[in-house]
């Protein structure tokens, strides 16, 4: 099993080797060393992902295999296909990322390619790690490399604001992390996952085990951006280069998800199991709470990366609801509408790249109707809109189905099809207002409103001059994510894989006879799942609801400006302070531990 080590082995020992030689390697040579590299990493994961097909994969770092009576002392690797098929897709953006860097990063050497390496070295880990102790410490060094990556740029202000801001928070996240990590070892003395939950299925819920999920599930989730953990996203967004934004939207922020998803099921889950439907309307709180707030901010937005940065947020609070089913159907279909979305959003990022690169800009108003020569961009933007809506029969529409039909028919949640159908127009119909007004140059220019962050300024462009051509090397990944997204929708038999991955996934006491015992393969029992007709229905409304959201937004309607006192609100909860964001992050955990301390006891 020698691919295991070598999938975080290779991105980091390259990105060692590209620091080193920094100063001896050219701009094309740097940026040849780390596509190998990438690529490298994802063929890696991909013979990890096939092999974990039939069976979990447990890996001993130093042959530290658990003693007699299933005593963890050594770290393992212990993952199924949703684990790494994770890490196949954060190293397939990770490549996808740093293509696009060729032509549109002027001003980069190899240190940027070694950071870049780093991070994806430490999502490979984060995704493969069965040790909570390791997933902190990858979880770490994941953002470390990510507040690096925001602000590249040091010779701007903006860019070092927004990874100032990004940093304080994740870093307060970060040690909530760790204090939970504390108390689930001094309540269990153990680390490994299977270990921990082998020893809190012997007990009950008391205050420490509360305590411990509180602070490592709160941890995780100021990474996903959940409310009221999400004000950092859009100021890191809109400062980090585009390349960057393209693995933040697509993978970074989702991991902390699949720590949440992780923890819970291998962790937490047989002693906190009898309490899964007062948990599950706690997460479902957080994630309609983080949908709308997404979706409103959107609409408030004229720079296209905060825009993009708060469509973001939306997708998570539905990726978060899929999660908070708490059951196979449900994390099935999370785990299809995380790479539908990713996809088809890394797409989207970058067609404002190309805007950017192109124009020199990035304010809706500014740009309007400057982009009517762009007409594949055009194209790839609205059809993007249009796919991360919910129009079939894109990835992100087959996700969103599974997880509209696990709430309706699975838990009786028969409203929450339409809830989610709701926020996935108001998100898509801001991006298609943009695209509007920008490619073809609908409605009047006007004004920024009072509401968008152009008011206060723009921040610095990654390019100083508009250019007069596109790259292939820049246009290319755009159609190809995009395809990709839509070849993800129709793939054969997706929906039964993730379901027969999602039922190994929720059961604890499997996962724990595998590590600690080496227990013999769990045998795979045939499973069927598909789209239901209603979700056909849903997704034609999602689309027609983001046409109509674009066209009032496009047209002004009367409706649109009487919503300005909404915005205004938001806008002033999101006022780029760190100290403000600070003091949400502790009022967030006390409210969520608040409400974990009623209902899980």
């Amino acid at each position: 099993m020698a691919y295991v080590p070598l999938a975080v082995l290779v991105p980091m020992l390259g990105a060692t080797f590209l620091a080193a030689a920094r100063e001896l390697l050219s701009r094309a040579l740097a940026d040849a060393v780390s596509l190998a590299l990438g690529i490298a990493t994802v063929t890696l994961c991909a013979i990890a992902l096939a092999h974990s097909v039939d069976h979990t994969i447990v890996y001993w770092w130093g042959a530290w295999t658990p003693r007699p009576g299933g005593v963890a002392l050594g770290i393992d690797f212990a993952f199924g296909p949703l684990d790494a098929g994770m890490a196949v897709f954060a190293a397939s953006l990770t490549v996808i990322a740093g293509v696009f860097s060729w032509r549109f990063l002027a001003e980069v050497d190899a240190l940027y390619h070694a950071i870049l390496l780093v991070f994806l070295a430490a999502m490979v880990g984060f995704s493969l790690s069965g040790d909570l102790f390791n997933m902190f410490v990858f979880f770490e060094l994941m953002s470390v490399s990510a507040y690096v990556l925001a602000g590249f740029k040091i010779d701007q202000r903006s860019p070092i604001e927004g990874s100032l801001n990004f940093a304080i928070t994740n870093s307060a996240g970060a040690i909530l992390a760790l204090f939970g990590i504390g108390l689930v070892y001094s309540k269990t003395g153990a680390l490994n996952l299977a270990q921990i939950g082998d020893q809190l299925g012997r007990h009950g819920v008391d205050a420490v085990v509360v305590a411990g999920f509180t602070l490592i599930v709160c941890g995780f989730l100021v990474k996903a951006a959940a409310i009221p953990f999400h004000f950092w996203l859009a100021d890191a967004y809109a400062v980090a280069p585009t390349p960057v934004c393209i693995l933040f939207a697509g993978a970074m922020s989702e991991l902390g998800l699949l720590g949440v998803a992780r923890v819970y099921w291998t962790a937490f889950a047989p002693v906190l199991d009898p309490h899964a439907e007062a948990l599950r309307w706690t997460l479902i709180a957080i994630g309609l709470g983080t949908a709308f707030v997404g979706a409103a901010m959107s609409l408030a937005q004229h720079h296209l990366k905060r825009m993009l940065a708060f469509a973001t947020i939306a997708y998570m609070g539905l990726f978060l609801v899929g999660i908070a089913m708490l059951s196979a159907d449900g994390l099935a279909g999370t785990a299809i509408y995380v790479v539908g979305d990713g996809l088809v959003k890394a797409a989207l990022f970058v067609c404002v790249g190309i805007v950017q690169h192109r124009r020199a800009s990035l304010d809706e108003v500014d740009l309007h109707g400057r982009g009517r020569d762009l007409r594949l961009t055009a194209g790839v933007f609205v059809i993007g809109s249009l796919a991360i809506a919910g129009l079939p029969p894109f990835g992100p529409f087959l996700g969103k189905a599974l997880v509209e039909d696990a709430a309706a028919h699975g838990h009786g949640l028969w409203w929450m099809p339409a809830v989610m159908m709701i926020a996935s127009a108001v998100t898509a119909g801001a991006l298609l207002r943009a695209g509007a007004r920008v490619f073809f140059g609908w409605g009047s220019a006007g004004q920024p409103d009072e509401s968008s962050d152009e008011a206060e300024g723009e921040t610095e462009p990654e390019t100083d001059k508009p250019h007069d051509h596109t790259p292939v090397l820049m246009w290319l990944p755009a159609v190809a994510l995009l395809l990709a997204g839509l070849a993800w929708g129709v793939l054969p038999g997706l929906a039964d894989a993730a379901l027969r991955a999602a039922d190994r996934y929720v059961q604890p006491n499997v996962y724990a006879a595998i590590v600690l015992h080496g227990a013999p393969p769990e045998p795979t029992t045939p499973v069927s799942l598909s789209a239901s007709g209603a979700s056909y229905l849903y997704g034609v409304g999602a689309v027609v609801g983001a046409l109509m959201v674009a066209a009032a937004g496009v047209t002004r309607l009367r409706a649109v400006d009487a919503t300005r006192p909404l915005f205004a609100w938001l806008r002033k909860l999101h006022s780029g302070h760190v100290g403000d964001y600070v003091a949400w992050l502790t009022a967030g955990v006390a409210v969520i531990g608040t409400a974990f301390a009623i209902t899980l006891r």
